[in-house]
């Protein structure tokens, strides 16, 4: 065990450091150490910084993993939380996914005073949304909907929606109920109809390959179900170029030893969308991914995206 402080890096947002402190709370717990044997250090982000444009503009995913990812590279830092759907499917050399904890709801929630539910809206109703892939599916179900870019923290997309900036808007369950916010959620959009992002509710722990101290630790809190669903969505994903530029889901479930995994490419204005699904032994998770992300670039075609 190492005798400094193990240092937990983690963007300064609210709910970032609810993760860091449930990964601290975990290997406090994991190893019988006080919580003086860790520490938490907040690194901003050009994602954190960048507030009035869609990351699809400025360089997508990374924007919010590179300063931390170079303290983690220069030894500022021993590791990193991250909300696995932030992270891009090639990382830098030397860096690796070591852990994820339990993964949560992985739902995408309705926040709305107008309406119990995305259908129940009124024609023409404002929703904001800096995602492309919720933005995508809410046109897809309802095209009539005026869709709006709506940046800022969770705290801050609340304020807005309070203040009746938007009618409505979408925000993943798991954030809302890591922060204690569940009685916001109006109502929740069922994964057979609205997929959602890779990564979705899961925490994932990054850290140097060859730190064998940090490893050994991380180990302890590791859940492996976690990581055989990440490996096929992760995989899907790199199939498919993935980034905050192309609306796409995916969604893997195990069942006993058995993984089955569906995924989904739509034009940003949810006109069209292809989706496919693929089931097979979990020790196969990337194969699964890759498999169903080959489909659907098949089905694409080189054209579908053109123009968008």
């Amino acid at each position: 065990m190492q005798s400094n402080p193990l240092r937990i890096g983690t963007r300064g947002s609210a709910l970032a450091l609810a993760q860091a402190n449930e990964t601290r709370d975990r290997l406090m717990a994991a190893h019988d150490l006080a919580e003086d044997a860790f520490e938490i250090v907040v690194i901003k982000t050009s994602g954190d910084r960048i507030q009035d444009r869609p990351l699809s503009e400025v360089g997508g995913k990374g924007l919010f993993t590179k300063e931390i990812e170079e303290a983690l590279l220069d030894g500022r830092i021993d590791l990193a939380v991250h909300s696995s759907k932030d992270m891009p499917t090639v990382l830098p050399d030397g860096l690796a996914l070591t852990a994820f904890l339990p993964r949560e709801d992985v739902r995408d929630a309705f926040l709305s005073p107008k309406a119990k539910t995305l259908t129940d809206l009124p024609q023409g109703a404002v929703v904001g949304s800096s995602s492309l892939r919720r933005q995508a599916m809410i046109k897809r179900l309802r095209p009539d909907i005026e869709v709006v870019m709506y940046r800022g923290n969770l705290q801050t997309r609340l304020r807005k929606l309070a203040e009746g900036e938007v009618d409505a808007t979408l925000l993943a369950a798991a954030g809302l109920r890591r922060l204690g916010l569940e009685a916001e959620i109006t109502s929740l959009l069922e994964t057979d109809q609205f997929l959602p992002a890779v990564g979705q509710g899961a925490i994932c722990i990054e850290s140097r390959a060859d730190d064998k101290a940090t490893l050994e630790m991380l180990a302890a809190i590791h859940d492996a179900a976690t990581q055989i669903r990440l490996d096929a969505e992760r995989a899907f994903l790199a199939v498919l170029d993935g980034s905050c530029r192309t609306p796409i889901g995916g969604l893997a479930t195990l069942e006993g030893d058995t993984m089955h995994f569906r995924g989904i490419v739509l034009k940003p204005d949810g006109s069209a969308a292809h989706e496919a699904s693929g089931s097979g032994p979990a020790a196969e998770a990337a194969r699964i991914g890759r498999s169903v992300g080959e489909d659907l670039k098949t089905r694409m075609g080189p054209d579908f995206l053109a123009g968008t």
